[in-house]
């Protein structure tokens, strides 16, 4: 079942010397006294909880490789030979107005206030890490002309340099979100929407009467639990005086920077850098219904809630208290997911994979659907880049689950167009093979780009960041395969996609997910067929 190893992987730039690997402990089987490394034990034995984490730090996202014995891939969309739903009123289905340009990928999400969405997916938290805040340009400005929503995560306000408290330690300003939300609402078209997330410490320090107050935002997400899977360290810093700043602000950093043993180690070179943590969050019912509560009296639209890979407990109480609360979006968030700083053997080994937790989730909600309880609409997320995840995972969900957030699928796009942009400033010479094969000019390279210059004309396109193209581009792609997917199955819009349009390739997916199994699917009617 599981291909990975224990003790090396690319991710932490480690890699085992010998052939044959013991595949419990991920240990050579012949480990020499002198080896010159690197398995992961040799490094963490001079680099020490260095190694937990995905390197080098700030230049990369990463993703668990565990093999889960069921996944997405074990189930498979079915193709129709006949009907056609979610056509217009009035209009039969025939070869010719059922063109699979045709096919309506609009969605739309939220209680009273909804967002509409020219697509059904949306980004992961884009929060105070490294990656997210160089490239929040590239993402906010693509996910605004695609029609998506963003949603800016936790710990923004509290790491920014230039972030002022009043005399009562809340938010007076915080340029970075204010650029933030400017940078997203100049592009933004009427699709989509800014979520801003909150932790622990963003509530401590007032970010949802800041952003809703001073910035008009219309959406505050509740996050369950902390950022980076369970508990991680989110970010490094890489001086200590931000650290002891960060410290000082009320944020667990370690090693501690206030010790003098650490300082010296700082000083000497050993000790690279400080992890940035913030503190577990702790949920009941009646605190989670006052903060609910107390976030809509500020103002805002709209309230959401972000859970994680927690087991079906956990599920539960954020499936029901957010039907009793009206919640306008629940994201559950499976292993393994992604993110730059979670702490690797976290990713590989804790929590629930997306498959198995959309499985439970789509059993709650039948359950409290059969109760004719408000259902609150459903979010995905946990591992997904393509059309065909789309499909299923809205298709598994039905009627629930409206969206699918993706996380490092439309990050890597922002940061291909933005890469782009620094090796066109450079020089022709300075493009890779893999994208000069195509052009040497931002009008060839990009095949979307004539088609956004014809609705914004050339010079806004040029004031564009060309990350934001490239998330466009890809997105278009996600959108004319999901049209192809959609027509294939006889579906004409996102609200008629059901279970119905998925089989099952193996018994224990089957039994994991209900959707029938292959050789189940459709015999009913195929045995009436035979016997008439």
């Amino acid at each position: 079942m599981n291909l990975q190893q224990p003790n090396s992987n690319e991710v932490t730039q480690t890699s085992n010397r010998s052939r044959s690997v013991s595949p419990v402990s991920g240990i050579c089987t012949r480990c020499i006294d002198g080896c010159r490394g690197n398995c992961e034990i040799f490094k963490a034995s001079f680099r020490g909880r260095e190694v937990i984490y995905p390197g080098p730090y700030g230049t990369l996202t990463a993703g668990g490789d565990k093999n889960y014995p069921i996944d997405y891939s074990h189930l498979n969309i079915q193709g129709y030979a006949l009907g056609a739903e979610g056509l217009p009123a009035g209009q039969v289905g025939n070869p010719d107005n059922t063109l699979f340009p045709m096919v309506n990928t609009e969605t739309q999400y939220g209680c009273e206030t909804k967002v509409k969405m020219r697509m059904p997916i949306f980004t992961g938290a884009l929060g105070s890490t490294d990656i997210a805040r160089k490239n929040w340009e590239h993402f906010a400005a693509g996910a605004a002309i695609s029609g998506i929503t963003i949603v800016c995560g936790e710990n923004v306000c509290g790491i920014d340099p230039d972030l002022e408290l009043d005399s009562n330690g809340k938010i007076k300003k915080a340029p970075n979100m204010a650029k933030r939300v400017e940078q997203y609402l100049r592009w933004n078209e009427g699709y989509g929407d800014m979520i801003v997330q909150m932790n622990v410490e963003d509530t401590r320090l007032g970010v949802a009467e800041y952003a809703i107050e001073k910035l008009a935002i219309k959406s505050i997400e509740l996050k369950w639990g902390q950022g980076a899977k369970c508990i991680g360290g989110e970010i490094q810093v890489d001086s200590l005086e931000r650290a002891l700043e960060l410290q000082k602000r009320g944020y667990l950093v370690t090693p501690d920077p206030s010790l003098e043993a650490i300082q010296k180690a700082f000083k000497d070179g050993a000790l690279k850098h400080f992890e940035r943590h913030s503190r577990l969050g702790f949920v009941d019912q009646e605190s989670f219904m006052k903060e609910v509560e107390r976030v809509r009296k500020l103002g805002t639209k709209r309230v959401t809630l972000k859970t994680g890979a927690y087991p079906m407990r956990e599920l539960a109480m954020a499936i029901k208290w957010s039907s009793v609360a009206k919640i306008d979006l629940v994201t559950i968030d499976g292993a393994p997911g992604g993110t730059g700083m979670s702490p690797w053997r976290m990713m590989e080994e804790w929590g629930i994979p997306t498959f198995y937790l959309q499985s439970m989730c789509y059993q709650l909600c039948q359950k409290l659907a059969a109760k004719g309880a408000f259902i609150p609409d459903i979010a995905i997320a946990g591992g997904f880049s393509t059309e065909d995840h789309i499909f299923k995972v809205l298709a598994m969900g039905a009627p629930f689950v409206k969206a699918v957030c993706m996380g490092r699928a439309l990050m890597i796009p922002g940061m291909v167009g933005k890469n782009i942009g620094l090796w066109l400033q450079e020089g022709a010479n300075a493009l890779p093979n893999t994208v000069s094969h195509f052009g040497t000019k931002v009008e060839e390279i990009f095949i979307c780009y004539e088609d956004l210059v014809a609705k914004y004309g050339r010079d806004t396109i040029e004031k564009m960041p060309l990350g934001a193209i490239g998330l466009y581009t890809f997105v278009d792609k996600l959108k004319v395969g999901l049209q192809q997917l959609m027509a294939g199955s006889r579906n004409f819009k996102i609200s008629t996609i059901s279970r119905d349009d998925l089989m099952a390739l193996t018994p224990e997916a089957a039994q994991v997910s209900g959707i029938p199994y292959i050789m189940d699917a459709y015999r009913q009617e195929a045995e009436a067929i035979i016997n008439n």
